[in-house]
């Protein structure tokens, strides 16, 4: 009797063992192909992470509950037929626990492979991240696969990445550019500090010409200096504009004036100037007119034109700046606003300036949501235009039309 009841509970537990091995192997397979169908399918159409995971944990409750529901329908329809009346209830429930057992360890193990599959980008872009150091900004996230708020998050740290890298690299080429432009006059400086210290104290024309190079190069850094910090501050969003209303036909007369005096060896007119008023920084501005109108007398030869016209056009304040100077080639023309950029380095030199004048003009324009756009030809000459917002707390009639 013993050995009896020592083979049936082996035998049962074999079964038991066997029949378990079984459920799990059909289970993880038909959960393997219903996987590879619903990744085809999330691919193609755009499901959020809750979504996948819950509807993961539906269809396999569902999967689960339909192979017990069967296991247990087939296995007290066995005992039905085989067994005696009076234990049907204890034998339902050792039915009942076994699968519900197994059906428990499946979940716990299936679902735990589920969770880790649509986690594993997390953990993926994790370790990108780590690998990525101000050395290696290059590097980004992958943001293939499905279209999921893991893909939106991956998109949105590549587009920081690179803006990071992009202002990365223009902070080295602006360390870089303002060294090399200090070097220079540092250097001028330096060798006619030996040349008086080797001659200049008992030669007067040595001496000078060094003190007047030193005080020229002095000055040299010193705008240099004042145009870092300007724009410095411009990076930083600390750059006061104090905005007022005037009178920009006023301001282009005054300009017009003070570069007349200053300047004999061009023609220098305004063809329209009609009566147009802006709330801005009067100051800036003037700056920003006269970086622009530097630029065309110092490219422009000797008895060339430059018009300097304003009026208004569909609601905005239109400036422009015409001459007929040797223009700009085409390669040259998006970089011309950048810092430090010189589209000829001997031409530049020799004119004079720190690459950073029109830089600090489209500086000042931005900031008074302005637009600026520039024509050129080589041997052609060069048109800029200037858009402002209007301003209209003022009444064109209380200023007589010049």
């Amino acid at each position: 009797m013993i050995r009896m009841l020592k083979f049936l509970f082996i035998s049962l537990f074999k079964i038991i063992k066997v029949s378990f091995y079984v459920i799990f192997y059909v289970v993880n397979l038909l959960f393997s192909l219903w996987g590879r169908l619903f990744g085809i399918v999330i691919n193609k159409l755009r499901f959020s992470i809750t979504f996948k995971i819950t509807a993961t944990y539906v269809l396999l409750f569902l999967l689960l509950f339909s192979l017990i529901s069967v296991g247990i329908v087939m296995s007290f329809d066995y005992h039905l037929q085989n067994g005696s009346p009076q234990d049907y209830v204890v034998v339902l429930e050792k039915i009942l626990g076994i699968f519900t057992f197994l059906g428990l360890i499946v979940i716990i193990l299936l679902g735990s492979k589920a969770s880790r599959k649509h986690l594993l980008p997390v953990k993926t872009m994790t370790g990108t991240l780590k690998e990525i150091s101000i050395q290696e900004l290059d590097k980004r996230l992958d943001v293939g696969g499905a279209k999921d708020e893991l893909k939106d998050l991956a998109q949105t740290c590549n587009d920081m990445l690179e803006r990071i890298e992009l202002s990365v690299e223009q902070q080295n080429r602006f360390v870089s550019d303002a060294s090399h432009e200090l070097r220079t006059p540092l250097a001028v400086i330096q060798g006619y500090a030996n040349l008086l210290d080797r001659w200049g104290k008992d030669d007067k024309i040595v001496l000078d010409e060094a003190v007047t190079a030193i005080k020229g190069e002095a000055e040299n850094m010193g705008e240099l200096i004042e145009k870092l910090l300007f724009l410095a501050r411009g990076d930083r969003n600390v750059q006061s504009i104090e905005a007022q209303d005037f009178y920009l036909n006023e301001l282009i007369e005054e300009v017009l004036k003070e570069t007349k005096l200053i300047d004999e060896n061009h023609f220098i007119d305004s063809e329209k100037n009609e009566v147009v008023t802006i709330n801005a920084d009067r100051k800036l501005i003037k700056e920003a007119l006269r970086i622009f109108i530097d630029n065309s007398l110092k490219y422009t030869p000797s008895g060339g034109h430059i018009r300097i016209n304003s009026y208004q056009k569909k609601g905005a304040a239109v400036l422009s700046i015409a001459d007929s100077g040797i223009g700009i080639a085409a390669k040259d023309l998006p970089h011309i606003f950048d810092r430090f950029y010189r589209a000829d380095e001997s031409r530049t030199k020799k004119s004079g300036g720190t690459g950073l004048g029109l830089a600090i003009a489209k500086w000042i324009i931005d900031n008074h949501q302005g637009k600026i756009m520039v024509w050129s030809e080589p041997q052609e000459g060069t048109i800029i235009r200037i858009e402002l917002p209007l301003s209209h707390r003022l009444s064109t009639s209380q200023v007589p039309v010049s």
